[in-house]
């Protein structure tokens, strides 16, 4: 296993939701970069946990902080132990990189969303993410970045995903907003969107169910479904001060989806 250089200069990424998934992914794609990495995770722990072993394996730092992204009323105390964990392990008051990954998929036709997961979604997707970010400003440095997750499906359309697909629209405008008014304090703020990707997003479909597998293939240029390797990667790249100037943009990374 490769291991990383870490340097005094070592930048500090928050991805909310990396105990699995595309979070976990573009946490260790940062992690090689040499990035210190703050996981944050619901119920799993020791996901959470083995997520910073493998980092720490690798030479890096991470710490692991649990977060319930759909209850703004536990904002407050999940930034404290923030703040503790940024003097304990780094003596820092601030981080540099907010990914804005955690969330979850709701499947259903328009007709039967309910509102029950019409809230669920409203309340991690953009109200969570609204309200995060608003608790966490004076935290992130000057000059930092905030990569907010949004879907391909804002962009083309697959029934059943009505709901889902409004809630990224509003990240997708929410994202050009934050980066207006954060500019004077240089912090950009884009959104990535992903393709179908396979992981166990609305229970595994597109990577456990071959049929929308092979349909998802063909509807994509490049003749593949995508893998996390391609998210992580992207955000990580899209972090990195090459990509500096990229500001208020919305980046799909679906290797050409429904084009």
């Amino acid at each position: 296993m490769r291991r990383i250089t870490m340097t005094n200069s070592m930048k500090i990424a928050l991805v909310t939701g990396s105990s699995r998934g595309l979070g976990k992914n573009t946490a260790l794609a940062l992690a090689k970069k040499g990035v210190a990495i703050i996981v944050t995770y619901n119920r799993s722990l020791n996901e959470a946990k083995n997520v910073v072993s493998t980092i720490e394996e690798m030479g890096g730092q991470a710490v692991a902080i649990q977060l319930d992204s759909s209850d703004t009323k536990t904002f407050d105390g999940f930034v404290e132990k923030l703040k503790q964990s940024l003097q304990d392990k780094w003596q820092s008051e601030q981080f540099d990189f907010l990914v804005n990954n955690a969330g979850i998929g709701v499947y259903a036709p328009f007709a039967e969303t309910t509102e029950e997961d019409f809230d669920r979604l409203m309340n991690i997707q953009v109200k969570g993410v609204f309200f995060l970010t608003q608790k966490l400003l004076p935290l992130i440095a000057d000059g930092g970045r905030i990569v907010n997750l949004s879907s391909g499906l804002a962009r083309f359309t697959l029934p059943g995903y009505s709901a889902y697909a409004s809630m990224k629209g509003a990240i997708e405008v929410l994202t050009r907003y934050l980066a207006k008014e954060l500019g004077s304090r240089q912090i950009t703020v884009n959104v990535v969107a992903p393709g179908a990707i396979e992981t166990d997003f609305a229970g595994g479909s597109v990577r456990d169910n071959p049929e929308i597998n092979k349909f998802i293939a063909s509807q994509t240029a490049l003749g593949r479904v995508g893998v996390p390797d391609d998210i992580g990667g992207a955000i990580a790249s899209l972090l990195s001060e090459d990509n500096r100037w990229v500001n208020a943009q919305r980046i799909e990374v679906s290797g050409g989806q429904s084009i």
